[in-house]
């Protein structure tokens, strides 16, 4: 099992230091540790994420639950966890199936079930009762992928329950106000179907968007004229006999169940105001919350599940580390990312990075490391003696497919170090070999040398043959560098002694020539690591590489 750093006791001096944490999650807690002493510093805090399951699962809706999940931890720091907190992962799976899925099966059976509730329309891939129990699995699963404390409410459960009755009263006694703040955000032609109350048609079971053409108060139900039959049908707004349209239903979840505090995306903050109105109408108070960037894909275009453009959670964990994912969701939330497959190896290396060092820091320093904030305070003690950026270059050397054939390099660098030994490193291995396999292999592309690059190729395999076996990553660099200094000199840049700098197309042409990649480590680690007399064979095959300019390795 990874050893931890103890748990941060909840204390004075831990509430001290978090008063003047400066790590956005302590600035979004201490807002709402203003928020409860207004109140008079009683109840349970109740954090709250939302999910529409109508398509599978996807990476946006982890980045809420781990961002909630931080602000929470600063929330219990601040607070020395005097005062009880909940998070509330809310499935909104009783809302109609508006459209079907690009990235899901039978998708004929699904076209005969819109309109229906999520948890009534068919599983398309045949495993749960309904579309929205098997969305709702998937993210519970994810979500307990990353050990997240949280309760899973499900809608279908909630106005089924009668959990909501009330709150649904109060929205049909409040209904004309509610309709005054949805009208000016309508067209003209859905102004004149709209109603915050969809009725469940006892018909088709279809959730309906039509007028309501009575409300009748003391029976607690609306009457509608069935759009098919012409008939006027009366059904309560309780027991899961209605549904209501999105933005009133926000609204009415943060009255009905005292909801303190969620966070959205930024292109929902018109939908957050009117929400915030309406809960207001009902007689409740708005939680506190914030408004994320989103991420978009490798083009730029927002990611979308019903797209399933972009990375999904699954093809962050074929790749890389859980923690890894929890980096990226911590990192500058206000400022929109790119989410794809080339930010991933960067992300690892930057976790182990804030994550070697977090022993030797403050505990000031501590709280705005990444790292308290990803494991609620108390981060694994593993280090690595390799990047992964390294393991991904050692795969492009060797063409490794073979776990073991990766560890007689590791074990020759790093003395005494063993699957056994090092199962964190041992994990980011198999990551390496599979994000080579899929993402590096098919693009590597060597070329032949030029007459410049092949004698500046043939004195650097010289130098090395006359290094002892056993050379520093730092003696190698040194030859590595003088080899430049000679043949891709940079008279801007010179060293203390005045001879030239080395022209960056160096490092450039050895990862071209050598490793059949744009980019590449810094040279003489990967020497150290890969083998002097390994990395002459590199050479010498991009010295017999004449056959043509340019061919796929």
């Amino acid at each position: 099992m990874t050893e931890r750093f103890s748990p941060p006791a909840f204390d004075e001096a831990l509430a001290a230091l978090s008063a003047d944490a400066r790590a956005w999650p302590f600035e979004e807690a201490r807002k709402l540790v203003a928020r409860v002493e207004k109140r008079g510093g009683e109840g349970t805090v109740l954090f709250e994420t939302g999910y529409g399951p109508s398509g599978l699962p996807h990476i946006g809706t982890f980045g809420e639950v781990a961002r909630t999940t931080m602000v929470r931890q600063a929330f219990r720091a601040l607070t020395k966890d005097a005062i009880p907190t909940r998070l509330l992962c809310f499935s909104d799976d009783m809302d109609g199936l508006r459209k079907v899925p690009d990235n899901v099966p039978n998708k004929e059976m699904l076209r005969e079930n819109l309109g229906k509730p999520l948890t009534v329309v068919p599983d398309p891939f045949g495993q749960y009762p309904s579309f929205g129990q098997h969305n709702n699995a998937r993210l519970r699963h994810f979500l307990d992928t990353f050990g997240f404390e949280y309760e899973f409410a499900s809608a279908t459960d909630y106005y089924k329950s009668g959990r909501f009755d009330r709150a649904l009263l109060r929205m049909l006694e409040v209904y004309d106000e509610v309709m005054a703040i949805m009208l000016p955000t309508l067209g003209e032609e859905r102004q004149q179907s709209y109603s915050p109350f969809m009725p469940i048609s006892p018909r088709t079971g279809e959730v309906l968007q039509v007028p309501i053409v009575e409300r009748k108060l003391d029976a607690g139900s609306v009457v509608y004229r069935d759009p098919e039959t012409g008939d006027f049908v009366e059904v309560p707004v309780t027991g899961g006999h209605c549904k209501l349209q999105w933005k009133p239903d926000w609204g009415m979840r943060w009255y009905a169940l005292g909801v303190d505090y969620e966070m959205a995306g930024k292109d929902l903050i018109p939908s957050v105001k009117l929400s915030a109105e309406i809960a207001r109408v009902l007689g409740g108070n708005p939680p506190d919350g914030f408004n994320y960037e989103l991420f978009l894909d490798e083009n730029g275009q927002k990611i979308s599940k019903s797209k399933g453009n972009g990375l999904t959670i699954e093809d962050w964990l074929n790749y890389a580390s859980p923690e890894s994912l929890s980096l990226f969701m911590f990192n500058k939330p206000r400022a929109a990312k790119k989410l794809y497959f080339e930010v991933i190896p960067r992300t690892v290396d930057d976790y182990y990075t804030f994550l070697g060092k977090y022993p030797a820091e403050s505990e000031a320093q501590r709280l705005e490391n990444p790292v308290w904030h990803i494991h609620s305070g108390a981060p694994p003690k593993d280090g690595l003696p390799i990047s992964f950026s390294m393991l991904l270059n050692l795969v492009s050397a060797s063409n490794a497919e073979d776990r073991a054939v990766l560890w007689g390099f590791i074990s020759r660098y790093a003395k005494g170090a063993t699957p056994a030994t090092e199962p964190e490193l041992d994990r980011l291995v198999g990551y390496a070999i599979r994000y080579f396999a899929d993402f590096v292999k098919p693009n590597k592309k060597f070329r032949a040398p030029d007459e410049a690059e092949r004698n500046a190729l043939a004195a650097l395999d010289a130098a090395l043959a006359a290094l002892a076996p056993e050379a520093t990553a730092d003696a190698i660099q040194d030859e590595v560098y003088e080899v430049g200094r000679t043949f891709f000199p940079d008279a801007s840049k010179t060293s203390p002694d005045g001879r030239p700098g080395v022209a960056l197309t160096w490092f450039s042409t050895l990862y071209q020539l050598l490793l059949g990649q744009e980019r590449g480590p810094r040279f003489g680690s990967f020497v150290a690591i890969y083998g002097i007399p390994e990395t002459r064979a590199l050479i010498a095959a991009a010295l017999a590489r004449t056959a043509s300019p340019e061919a796929v390795g």
